[in-house]
């Protein structure tokens, strides 16, 4: 997934004075309502609604509630934080940790561990996967990765065997060929243009020992990367190995305008967990499998990371409500096998055991997909800086322009590196 084009300054702009605000008298009652903010599709907007009802059956504490889709939700979260209505418990991405942490929009958590919040037995690395600076801001809702979703009987048709775990980027290009002389389908292309989609990026980038940023917050590639990146996708574009520029603009980041989804692709990228949600949208069995590699040899290019997590805001008046309700949701039996693997596979062995009888053959993939994946998968990357989602936004933007024939690889490439360091300097 791409990020909103949320800006350091934009935000800190909107959420002036909210540091002031922290002893302002909240909307709604203090110890027997909580407001919890996600993002998700319907499906998951069922399967919390009855997860919440739960807790409220159990403890008497009623919620409200608000999901919108990936985009709407930081403009939406931006604006409540501007109003001083920041919701007590958000759904919170890795990408933004740092950024809300940093601005004093949430709680740290450290004080609730072995007390309300009982996650030891996701292990350290999962707890360290949602802190910062060592501080502990978010708890992990599920561990997922990087995927390719795959409609084989698509590569089928057309005679060729889809990508799996090891294919080259050189394979890759291979197949994508081999798929445009066997395919009957009216347009159908093998595969999206990747060449704007940050998770793609990043892992090609990390396979060849480099990544998108470095500890310090700069950018970890230079033009040259961007420009070779850039003519990978435009040779495969070239001889219609991907969907074409008009397409590719459909996809907004959603299940629904994804392009396997729309019948123009019989592959897309995105992560383990979607893969419930695509296949729900699709009648035909759907595949799962890792991104393409650039050598036998290569280092990983994917990792784990939380899939979400949940955060609790500085504001509430209910904080320590909130973390019984984050704690429920990941180490109750009842919410937890309510929720199954949505939003991720839990991150404590005990949870996963507890879930293993009611895996259906779509959840099982995953769970399967992430074992299989560990050759693949190196160390979680540092944490994006400010500006990163500004950063996600532009490399789509200049990958549609590359796709459009406005700019070429090389001009891109320097576009990528100038736009993008300026990006990071003003977010600094």
């Amino acid at each position: 997934m791409i990020s909103s084009s949320l800006s350091r300054r934009r935000f800190l702009g909107l959420a002036a004075g909210v540091a002031g605000s922290l002893c302002c008298p909240r909307l709604w009652a203090e110890n027997s309502r909580i407001k919890f903010i996600w993002w998700g599709s319907q499906d998951r907007a069922v399967l919390t609604h009855k997860a919440l009802a739960a807790f409220t059956a159990t403890t008497g504490i009623d919620i409200d509630t608000e999901s919108l889709d990936w985009l709407d939700y930081w403009q939406r979260f931006v604006s409540l934080i501007a109003a001083r209505q920041t919701p007590d418990l958000i759904q919170m991405d890795y990408r933004y940790l740092k950024l809300y942490a940093d601005n004093g929009i949430l709680l740290p958590l450290n004080k609730y561990l072995g007390n309300r919040l009982d996650i030891e037995s996701f292990g350290q690395h999962n707890i360290d996967s949602c802190s910062v600076d060592g501080v502990l801001y978010g708890v992990n809702l599920g561990i997922n990765s990087t995927a390719a979703i795959i409609d084989r009987e698509g590569w089928d048709s057309a005679g060729v065997e889809p990508p799996t775990l090891g294919t080259t980027w050189e394979a890759f290009s291979d197949k994508c060929k081999a798929f445009v002389k066997g395919n009957k389908q009216p347009n159908l292309y093998a595969t999206p243009d990747a060449s704007g989609i940050e998770i793609v990026f990043e892992a090609w980038l990390r396979q060849r020992g480099k990544g998108l940023y470095t500890p310090e917050g700069t950018l970890n590639f230079d033009s040259g990367d961007a420009v070779e990146w850039f003519t990978y996708w435009k040779n495969i574009r070239a001889f219609g190995g991907c969907v074409p520029a008009d397409i590719q603009v459909l996809a907004k980041h959603t299940i629904d305008t994804s392009v396997l989804i729309l019948g123009y692709a019989a592959t897309d990228f995105a992560h383990s967990n979607m893969l419930l949600a695509y296949q729900k949208n699709m009648q035909k069995p759907l595949d799962i499998t890792a991104f393409p590699t650039t050598s036998a040899g290569a280092q990983p290019g994917q990792y784990y990371k939380p899939s979400q997590m949940l955060s609790v805001s500085a504001q509430s008046k209910a904080a320590e409500l909130a973390v019984d309700l984050a704690n429920f949701l990941v180490v109750s039996p009842k919410a937890v096998r309510i929720l199954g693997v949505d939003r991720g596979i839990p991150a404590s062995p005990a949870v996963r055991k507890l879930l293993l009888r009611q895996l259906n053959a779509v959840d099982q993939k995953i769970v399967n997909y992430i074992n299989d994946l560990a050759p693949f998968a190196g160390p979680l990357p540092p944490l994006p800086p400010h500006g990163a989602g500004e950063v996600a936004i532009l490399l789509q933007n200049i990958g549609h322009e590359i796709a459009f024939n406005r700019l070429t690889p090389k001009r891109g490439g320097e576009k990528l590196i100038r736009e993008a360091t300026a990006i990071l300097l003003s977010s600094t």
